[in-house]
């Protein structure tokens, strides 16, 4: 089963023509015959130019009073990218932009009913107060200042992870580009990992893509999925609620957004049958050829079983679809009874009728589990059953990007490849990894507890992940003076604007209508995190006594 081939993808090798064709040096009046024609006619060259913009489409100049002569832009939102101007994003929408705004204000000495403003609407770790693994930040110091190698301070495990680093780099340094695909040292710790991680189960190097974070990999799987025109314009499937990336990359691409709801009665779970409810609806208007599931769960905090990964595969292979598992939150497992199963992991255990045809891209990341580090954008994906001409033409697509950042692809390699037992670092490495889970454990756990106390909010376990996404009841009063507005927008902007806490509304994330959520990260120091959880249900009291 092949969903990706070349014939799918003549797209890919159209642009770089037609680019130079629009973008190259303007024809000189004189250059070829129609110049020439131009040349000789008794018709000035200003009204001839002129014509020409006007049949164009291309601004006109304007006199202004003092009779300086101005031009329309050539860019404006009527002439834009239509497609971009259809992406949203929420953890970075009105909501944030507003919390910015109260924190220059609360630093101009403007009064507020409150004295800081809590950011909790994205899973940035270190933004919140969590500190980096100490080996990790050795090596990458190491790598960026190479002097350092002779300090006796550092440990001799980081030394030596820092000088194989730097040996794989161009002229042994991380300001060198790195091949397309990753460093190749690199891909092979990824593949060592992956290995360890599944109980053996193969992993080839050459499958391995290290990647700018995991949102760059997921871009990058989409751009070669997409294809078609009207009711042949590829279908992607995913989660509602979820994460916005998926929702802006497939309206920047032009692909069709088929939603499959989980199921926020058990748990957020993922039921086939509503994966089959989607898939049929979806194939009356356009191509399905894709299905994105996020495990652990974002927004949602949910943990997909075995069982239930083992259904999605089958029903994978059923409707052929191409699989995207989003797995960044590997390592983020709180709840008992829980557990992380890769989807490569189960595929390859349902034996070669599925691991053999099954089309699959996996991706991890540096920016979540117990690390942290978004602002390096290291990540890697695998591919799995992948056509060899497609793989050609995916190696192309990364290469015009020229290679991910260097740091981030090092410090993607000290996650697969941390200290390791009877190494000097290894024992401070496990007492930091294990602390820091544990405390998101114990977060998780306080957030579903102080939330389920609130009269009119209803918390889901958070199993994993870095968040809780709990239901809110509205008074329909608030829903009407809302005037337009997503209520739960409204809700939270108020939230904003009465208490400094800053939380996502639900509606940026996608859910069932007639429901209302918010989405919060569990990241915020424990202190920090109980003031904003006891505000956030101070708040609600009011908000339904001046609602209801």
């Amino acid at each position: 089963m092949q969903l990706l081939s070349p014939r799918n993808l003549s797209f890919l090798g159209r642009g770089r023509t037609e680019l130079f064709a629009v973008s190259g040096a303007p024809k000189r009046a004189g250059d070829g015959p129609r110049g020439r024609a131009l040349n000789s006619s008794p018709v000035s060259s200003r009204t001839i130019s002129s014509v020409s913009e006007t049949r164009r489409g291309l601004p006109r100049e304007k006199m202004t009073e003092n009779g300086v002569s101005s031009r329309a832009k050539v860019l404006t939102i009527d002439t834009m990218n239509p497609t971009v101007k259809k992406v949203e994003y929420a953890v970075r929408g009105p909501i944030v932009q507003r919390a910015v705004e109260l924190e220059r204000e609360l630093s101009q000495g403007v009064k507020k009913p409150f004295a800081e403003v809590i950011k909790a609407n994205i899973g940035d770790a270190h933004a919140m107060g969590q500190q980096p693994i100490t080996f990790f930040r050795q090596v990458l110091a190491l790598c960026s200042y190479p002097e350092l190698l002779n300090d006796s301070t550092f440990p001799e495990d980081a030394k030596s992870r820092a000088r194989r680093i730097l040996q794989s780099c161009g002229g042994n340094s991380l300001g060198s580009y790195s091949a397309s695909q990753g460093i190749e040292s690199v891909r092979q710790d990824v593949a060592r990992y992956i290995e360890r991680r599944d109980g053996g189960v193969p992993c080839a190097p050459d499958n391995i893509y290290l990647t700018t974070g995991a949102s760059d990999g997921i871009v990058t799987m989409l751009k070669l999925l997409v294809c078609g025109e009207g009711a042949t314009r590829t279908g992607v499937m995913i989660s509602i609620p979820q994460y916005p990336l998926y929702s802006a990359a497939l309206a920047e691409l032009g692909a069709v957004q088929v939603n499959y709801y989980l199921n926020e009665e058990k748990c957020w779970s993922l039921d086939i049958s509503e994966l089959q409810r989607s898939v049929d609806e979806a194939r009356t208007h356009c191509n399905p050829r894709a299905l994105c599931i996020i495990n652990p769960g974002n927004p949602t905090g949910q943990v997909q079983s075995r069982q239930c990964i083992e259904d999605v595969i089958r029903f994978a292979a059923k409707e052929r679809l191409f699989l995207m598992a989003d797995e960044v939150y590997q390592d983020n497992v709180y709840a008992d009874g829980c557990q992380f199963h890769s989807f490569k992991k189960v595929l390859f255990e349902m034996g070669p009728e599925y691991s053999s045809t099954v089309e699959l891209a996996s991706f991890h990341s540096t920016s979540k589990c117990y690390m942290g580090e978004c602002g390096f954008r290291g990540g890697y994906m695998e591919i799995i059953n992948m056509d060899n001409e497609v793989k050609a033409q995916l190696t192309k697509l990364v290469s015009v990007r020229l290679c991910p950042p260097v740091p981030g692809q090092a410090l993607m390699d000290l996650v697969v490849n941390p200290p390791q037992p009877g190494e000097p670092s290894y024992d401070n490495f496990i007492k930091e990894r294990t602390a820091t889970l544990s405390v998101l454990a114990e977060k998780a756990k306080l957030t579903e507890q102080v939330l389920n106390t609130v009269e009119g909010i209803r918390c889901n376990p958070v199993q994993g992940a870095m968040y809780s996404f709990p239901r809110i009841s509205i008074p329909e009063k608030a829903v009407k003076e809302a005037n337009g507005q997503q209520p739960d927008m409204f809700y939270c902007m108020r939230l904003l604007e009465e208490t400094g806490i800053c939380l996502v509304p639900g509606s940026g994330f996608g859910q069932k209508d007639g429901t209302y959520h918010f989405r919060m990260t569990i990241l915020p120091p424990t202190d920090k995190l109980k003031i904003l959880l006891d505000k956030v249900k101070e708040f609600h009291h009011k908000f339904t006594q001046k609602y209801s």
